[in-house]
């Protein structure tokens, strides 16, 4: 449902689309239920756009481009845009580096990486997710995450690195099918050729050290090959570009990655788990 929470929150993106695109239906000589027609959409939608009650979702671009665009690509060049201001402000300036980045390495200790995300995973995390967001803003974070999932298939393709604590595939949000979804796309990921996935076991901390206590991080080397790194703290993100400081977390995530499994036994693990996910281990 549109809200005056949108309203308030619209990025200058979504702000712009909605000015442009009612400038351009009414050059067209189209009221909003006719251009609603045209795309797919209710008059109520297309008056929720304008206002910014409801931004524009991916969708409704691509077929604004195609009924309003004229050949000028305005509408297509805003769907990166538009993206990114759906994303938590505190992951905004990570998103685009990472969006770009020809190396992603990623340390995860309590939830699936957002770019391995499937659907219903993101769907029931968000949703009992605290504060509680609405059903509205929901969409949008998930849409924006999954998003990033094209980053599989970029050309060219980024090197993509996930360690994850076992105790990520043994923690369920939703229900078990949910669960059991998310470790065999995961399973299906690990077998990229631009992925390397591998699990840090739950007993590594029996063996005598575990370099993985003081949380996750994500490192990134950018196209201009800038080394940054980005971690979170409840809902602070901080961006780490000062190269001592780079070089010595990119020591210490060198270093989990050595404690954890290998690729291939760690795919192994996660085929197991996912056959027996709510059941016996």
């Amino acid at each position: 449902m549109a809200s005056s929470e949108n309203r308030v929150e619209a990025g200058g993106t979504a702000r712009m689309v909605a000015a442009l695109a009612k400038a351009l239906r009414e050059q067209a000589g189209l009221t909003q239920e006719e251009l609603g027609k045209l795309i797919g959409y209710t008059a109520s939608a297309i008056s929720a756009m304008e206002t910014c009650a409801q931004p524009a979702s991916d969708k409704m671009l691509v077929k604004l481009e195609e009924v309003l665009g004229n050949g000028l690509g305005v509408f297509e060049k805003a769907r990166k845009w538009m993206l990114m201001e759906k994303y938590p402000a505190r992951f905004r300036g990570a998103a685009g580096l990472e969006r770009g980045a020809v190396t992603i390495s990623s340390y995860a200790t309590f939830v699936i990486d957002g770019i391995f995300q499937t659907e219903a995973y993101a769907q029931a995390l968000i949703r009992g997710s605290f504060p509680p967001v609405s059903d509205q803003k929901r969409e949008e974070l998930v849409e924006a995450r999954l998003a990033r999932r094209a980053l599989f298939d970029r050309d060219p393709a980024p090197m993509i690195e996930l360690i994850l604590e076992e105790g990520v595939l043994r923690r369920p949000f939703g229900d078990w099918d949910i669960m059991r979804e998310q470790m065999r796309s995961l399973a299906e990921d690990a077998q990229r050729e631009n992925v390397c996935l591998q699990v840090l076991p739950t007993d590594r901390g029996l063996r005598g050290s575990h370099a993985g206590e003081r949380g996750p991080m994500k490192l990134l080397v950018t196209e201009d090959h800038d080394h940054v790194v980005y971690m979170e703290i409840e809902d602070q993100g901080i961006l780490i570009s000062e190269p001592t400081e780079v070089a010595q977390l990119a020591h210490r995530y060198a270093k989990i990655r050595s404690q954890a499994l290998s690729p291939d036994d760690s795919l192994s693990l996660i085929e197991r788990l996912a056959g027996s996910a709510g059941g016996e281990p």
